[in-house]
């Protein structure tokens, strides 16, 4: 199990990776909002713990900017803040549990063994990859920009699939016409461009960050910009 711990203060950090690092889990540690962030959304984490105050962006802000892009991602704020409304605002934003300094080790352990089991069963049911704002549900077979669903045919479909899942990476039309539609095109075709641009006007034509890239004689990338 892999879990991401963002926290700038290191007295915690310490007992907190210590702790988990012995009962078997591997603990990335981000001492920022920022490279949180930067950590939660290019990697794959089975829980995330937050604090609130944090450098570069808050824990609140930070929660729910990951929870738009990986909604099944558990995510356990772990924080000073332990008003009544502070819990509030961290569960509206997105977190699944709320956890108030000082703590014991054991009640954090107890929560993330809770959370785990519960979501354990949420990701079987459903894969989503995300790239920034857009989300393939692989399971349902629909895709999301920035929340709202987005119509696509059955073809459509399985161009952006096979992109996501190979997201970053420069996708040659030849690549893409033996994954997508596997059959021998004539090489001349123009179907993957076609293709292509059906799933820009879809996808990128409306939204200020294009995800949709063309890598010129190579062929084409979904990736953040």
């Amino acid at each position: 199990m892999n879990l991401l711990l963002v926290e700038d203060e290191p007295s915690v950090v310490s007992v907190i990776s210590r702790g988990l690092t012995d009962e078997g889990f591997t603990v990335s540690i981000s001492p920022d909002g920022l490279i949180g962030k930067q950590m939660a959304l290019e990697n794959q984490f089975d829980l995330i713990i937050l604090d609130i105050m944090l450098p570069g962006i808050n824990g609140l802000e930070l929660c729910k900017i990951i929870k738009e892009q990986k909604p099944n991602t558990p995510i356990i704020m772990l924080t000073a803040l332990g008003t009544t409304e502070n819990v509030v605002n961290g569960l509206d934003n997105g977190a699944d549990d709320y956890l108030i300094k000082p703590f014991k080790f054991a009640e954090l352990f107890a929560r993330i063994r809770m959370l785990l089991r519960r979501y354990r069963g949420v990701a079987s049911q459903d894969q989503i990859i995300s790239v920034a704002d857009l989300q393939i549900n692989l399971s349902a077979k629909t895709v999301k920009r920035n929340q709202q669903e987005i119509v696509l045919t059955a073809t459509e479909y399985r161009l952006i699939e096979y992109m996501a899942k190979n997201k970053s990476k420069i996708l040659s039309r030849i690549d893409i016409l033996e994954n997508v539609w596997d059959i021998d095109f004539n090489l001349g075709t123009n179907v993957v461009d076609v293709y292509v641009n059906y799933l820009r006007k879809k996808i990128d034509k409306n939204a200020d960050q294009k995800l949709i890239h063309t890598a010129v004689g190579l062929g084409y990338i979904l990736k953040e910009k």
